[in-house]
């Protein structure tokens, strides 16, 4: 598989990015170039700056034409100490690509013309030649080493960064996903349970409608089964709430469901499997007991605000706050520490998503967030819901 080209994970330019790399074109080429200066014939001095000011500007298009441009400037710095900077940066542009073949090309040129460039300018000859051959392929070695470098960790950066956005995009589609399936076992469950009653009460209700020999005995009958059948798909239809969250077989299940008046029994088995909870019921029930699809609803929540301290923080104290009246309806909040301890059981982070759509349904809302340190689950149910 082909490395994905420099491009697609180079930075763009950025002021403060352009006036580094000059200031440090400028230094390399005045270390270069200032002890020969005073000693240069007139003509190469000029020519020499010359070179050295077109080095400068072309090295700024290297990123279009890397090879070509540091080709070029390579071969303007056997003659040119000015160009020594330019020629620098465009080799460290080429190794951020990391081609093998353009490496070599460009280390080969490199050194050729650093080789003539201390051998012909003035005071060149003073140094034995491998020791000059040797310091040359040190600097260009060190130049080509410094761009693999970048361009391994800006590749590296780019990859996780794309990463990090494909996670992004792959939860929001499981969310969505997790909405539409909630939204689908709700629509299947109450077609199935609640077809048949309905077609019942259709039945009744237009016999009673054609039918004018009925006794008002018959009609009587004929109402109070109309009565029964309209409370059979009620019972039916709480128990279809009862049962969405059923992962396993999706069918109505018969045992009696939670209520309300199970979150005490609820807390007290998690505080007796080692989470410490303070449990805290401020509701007013004077007025009557909580709607069992209210209080089941409540329990749920609960239950899923513990499983979620248990899973991702053990050991933190979980606050669980029950308030509400038939009036301002009922208020569920559970709070405890971020991050406290390591987590042993991986969750995909969807519960919650149900347990919103199931508040939704009651006309209620379910929330979460962070406050200072602490995860907060924030539900509220109307009374009659």
């Amino acid at each position: 598989m082909d490395r994905p080209s420099p491009v697609e994970h180079q930075p763009p330019p950025t002021p403060w990015g352009r006036t580094w790399r000059l200031l440090a074109v400028l230094v390399i080429s005045a270390i270069v170039w200032l002890p020969i200066a005073g000693d240069q014939a007139r003509w190469l001095l000029w020519l020499d700056l010359a070179l050295g000011a077109v080095s400068l500007v072309v090295v700024h298009h290297r990123r279009r034409w890397p090879l070509p441009i540091a080709l070029v400037i390579s071969a303007f710095a056997a003659v040119s100490g000015t160009a020594a900077g330019p020629a620098t940066l465009a080799t460290v542009s080429v190794a951020t690509g990391r081609r093998w073949q353009q490496l070599v090309v460009v280390f080969v040129v490199g050194l050729a013309g650093a080789q003539v460039f201390t051998l012909t300018q003035p005071g060149g000859g003073e140094e034995p030649l491998w020791l000059l051959s040797f310091l040359n392929v040190i600097v260009l070695a060190a130049c080509v080493g410094w761009g693999m470098y970048l361009g391994s960790r800006r590749e590296l950066v780019s990859t996780l960064r794309q990463r990090a956005e494909r996670a992004e995009a792959e939860q929001e589609l499981r969310i969505d996903r997790a909405r539409a399936t909630e939204r689908a076992r709700i629509a299947r469950e109450m077609h199935d349970v609640l077809a048949h009653r309905i077609s019942q009460i259709s039945l009744h209700a237009g016999a009673l409608g054609f039918r004018e020999d009925l006794t008002a005995e018959e009609m009587r009958a004929s109402a109070a089964v109309i009565r029964d059948k309209a409370h059979e798909a009620l019972t039916d239809l709480r128990g279809v709430l009862g049962v969405l969250r059923d992962e396993d077989t999706g069918a109505v299940v018969h045992a009696p469901q939670p209520t309300y008046d199970d979150v005490p029994r609820l807390v007290a088995e998690a505080t007796a499997a080692g989470l410490n909870v303070d449990y805290v019921d401020r509701v007013d029930r004077s007025a009557g007991p909580v709607p069992e699809v209210v209080g089941r609803t409540v329990y749920r929540i609960v239950q899923e605000g513990i499983t979620n301290a248990r899973k991702h923080a053990p050991g933190a104290h979980l606050l669980v706050e029950l308030t509400g009246s038939p009036d301002d309806g009922l208020d569920v909040r559970l709070r405890n520490p971020l991050g406290f301890g390591v987590g042993v059981t991986p969750g995909a982070g969807l519960g919650l998503v149900g347990l919103s759509e199931r508040a939704e349904l009651r006309g209620g809302r379910l929330e979460h967030r962070r406050d200072a340190g602490m995860f907060v689950l924030h539900g509220w149910l109307p009374w009659a819901a």
